[in-house]
C-alpha cells in the first residue's frame, strides 16, 4: 500500500478504496476538460507504468450498475492506455448539484487549464450555485446569501469576480471562435467582446476575418460589438473592419483597385479580386513552399 494511498484512508474513514472494473466508469456528463494524448498524458502513463495508480479515482453510484468519474478522468484514460482492466476507486453518493461542484473544483487545480475549460466549468459552478441560491430560506447560509454567485466563485478560484462573469460569457462563443482562442490565434479580451455577437454574427466575422487574413483587436471587437447591438452589423462592414491597417502594420502591402482590375473581369468587386488572390496564394504556397 503506498503512502498516497494510507494518506486518503486516514482522511477518509468511513470511505474504502476499491477496485471496479474499467468497463463500469462512465465519464462526467457534459465533462468540461478535455482528456488528450499529449506529453502530460505520456508523462502520466509512465508513472502509472513504474509505480500504479497513487490517487484513486472519485465515483458516484448512477442507474445501471455502473458509476460516474467525478476526478480521474485522465487517470482511467492513461490506465486503458496501458491495458489496464480495473482502477482503484472511492466511491461518493451525491446528487447531481453535488457532483457538479466536486467535478469542478477537483479539475481546477490543474496546472494547465485552456480557456474554454475554464469556461465551462465556471458556467457549470455557477449555474449550481444559482440553483442552491434560490432555494428556501432557511437552505441558505446567512453568511453567504447576499453575495452573488460569480463572488463565491472569485472566493474559491482565485479570479476577480469581474474575470469570472467573462470567463462565462466565453461559452457563448462558437466552437469555431473557442478553438482559436485556446489555440491562442485570438486574444482573450477580444474573444469576450465577440461573445455578444450573435451566432450568425460570428460565423459571419470568421468569413471577414478570412477574408482581410487578420483577427480583431480589442478595439475592433468593441467597434463590431456595439455594432450588432445598434442592428447596423453586416457582413460589408466587418469585412471593412477587419481590413483596417493596425498600428504597427504600416508596412503592410496594399494595392489601388486599378491596379489590380486589369487582371480580373470588370464585373469583381474588391472582395471578390481578395478572395480570388488569396485563393491564388494558397495554391502557390502549397506548390511552392518546401523549394
Amino acid at each position: 500500500m503506498t503512502e498516497v494511498t494510507k494518506e486518503f484512508i486516514q482522511k477518509n474513514e468511513d470511505e474504502k478504496i476499491i477496485e471496479i472494473e474499467i468497463e463500469r466508469l462512465r465519464s462526467f456528463k457534459n465533462h468540461p476538460f478535455q482528456v488528450k494524448d499529449d506529453n502530460e498524458m505520456h508523462l502520466l502513463k509512465e508513472s502509472i507504468e513504474k509505480y500504479g495508480i497513487l490517487t484513486p479515482l472519485i465515483v458516484r453510484p448512477v442507474p445501471d450498475g455502473v458509476y460516474e468519474i467525478i476526478a480521474g478522468h485522465r487517470r482511467r484514460h492513461a490506465a486503458e492506455l496501458l491495458g489496464y482492466r480495473k482502477v482503484p476507486v472511492i466511491i461518493r453518493v451525491m446528487n447531481e448539484d453535488e457532483a457538479i461542484l466536486n467535478m469542478v473544483d477537483s479539475n481546477l487545480h490543474r496546472e494547465k487549464i485552456s480557456f474554454s475549460e475554464k469556461a465551462f466549468a465556471y458556467k457549470m459552478k455557477n449555474d449550481v450555485l444559482k440553483r442552491k441560491s434560490g432555494r428556501k430560506k432557511g437552505q441558505i447560509d446567512h453568511k453567504t446569501k447576499k453575495k452573488r454567485t460569480v463572488e463565491l466563485i472569485s472566493e474559491e478560484c482565485g479570479d476577480s469576480p469581474k474575470q469570472v462573469q467573462r470567463y462565462i460569457s466565453l461559452t457563448r462563443l462558437i466552437p469555431e471562435f473557442l478553438q482559436k482562442l485556446d489555440d491562442e490565434l485570438i486574444s482573450f479580451n477580444p474573444a469576450v467582446e465577440i461573445s455578444a455577437l450573435k451566432k450568425e454574427e460570428q460565423k459571419q466575422l470568421l468569413e471577414a476575418m478570412d477574408y482581410a487574413q487578420a483577427v480583431p483587436s480589442l478595439s475592433q471587437a468593441q467597434r463590431i460589438k456595439k455594432l450588432s447591438k445598434e442592428n447596423q452589423l453586416t457582413l460589408e462592414k466587418m469585412q471593412e473592419i477587419m481590413s483596417e491597417i493596425k498600428k504597427g502594420e504600416i508596412t503592410r502591402v496594399a494595392f489601388t483597385n486599378e491596379q489590380l482590375h486589369k487582371y480580373f473581369p470588370s464585373r469583381y468587386t474588391p472582395a471578390m479580386m481578395k478572395r480570388e488572390i488569396i485563393a491564388l496564394l494558397k495554391i502557390w504556397q502549397n506548390e511552392n513552399w518546401e523549394k
